[in-house]
């Protein structure tokens, strides 16, 4: 996997707890975002299949427009529902890593809402989970034949 990653300008980094859970993993990511001079990050959960290349366009349009309004992300939404990615700017960034370790990426998110842009978007897979072969395999299929979560 590593390969990969270094190959398309990213960079990898391991939780060297992941026992602590899904939430100390993302504030290991996200420290590494700051450490790097970065302000902003794209934040996605690994059983989310990779969106339309227009709902990330139309993302990152989104949190542009929204940081002019003090929002913190911009978050998609499909038929109502939130989904990923979100695009999280530093306060956003600085809000999960001040949270307590108890909390979880949601707690944070409904606890910011009213600084959060969310951005309707005619793409069911930012609110898609694949959590089983059946599911992944589902991706091929017609996008009005994908099983919802």
């Amino acid at each position: 996997m590593s390969p990969v990653v270094y190959a398309n300008g990213a960079s990898l980094v391991v939780n060297p707890d992941p026992a602590r859970g899904q939430f100390s993993s993302l504030r290991v990511g996200l420290r590494e975002v700051l450490n790097r001079g970065r302000d902003a990050a794209m934040v996605t959960l690994v059983d989310r299949p990779p969106v339309c290349a227009e709902t990330l366009a139309t993302l990152e349009a989104a949190y542009e427009h929204a940081a002019i309004h003090r929002k913190w992300a911009a978050i998609p939404e499909y038929q109502g529902k939130h989904g990923h990615p979100i695009l999280a700017g530093r306060e956003m960034l600085e809000a999960f890593l001040r949270a307590p370790e108890t909390s979880n990426a949601r707690d944070v998110e409904h606890a910011h809402q009213s600084e959060i842009e969310y951005v309707p978007v005619d793409d069911l897979l930012v609110a898609i989970n694949v959590d089983t072969p059946e599911q992944y395999a589902a991706l091929s299929l017609p996008p009005q034949l994908l099983p919802s979560s």
